[in-house]
């Protein structure tokens, strides 16, 4: 089993906010999934991120490899 730590869409239509979550790879992007990471939300002024390092630091230790996307927010972050 590979595990992701990835994007989950929540929001309205147009409207998009995610939450940062670890889930299997072969599960759907708004599917099931493990736990809950923290969240993003890219239409406020400025933009809202809020992700808890204890926790990502724990998965990424434990083998979970973030997208592309979660990467390059962890390192505007400074959280990787």
């Amino acid at each position: 089993m590979s595990v992701r730590i990835r994007l989950k869409r929540m929001g309205a239509k147009k409207n998009p906010s995610y939450r940062i979550v670890v889930s299997d790879s072969r599960s759907p992007r708004d599917g099931r999934f493990i736990e809950e990471l923290g969240y993003y939300n890219p239409g406020t002024d400025p933009v809202t991120f809020k992700i808890n390092d204890e926790k990502v630091q724990e998965w990424l230790s434990r083998g979970a490899k973030p997208s592309e996307t979660v990467k390059k927010l962890l390192q505007q972050n400074n959280s990787l």
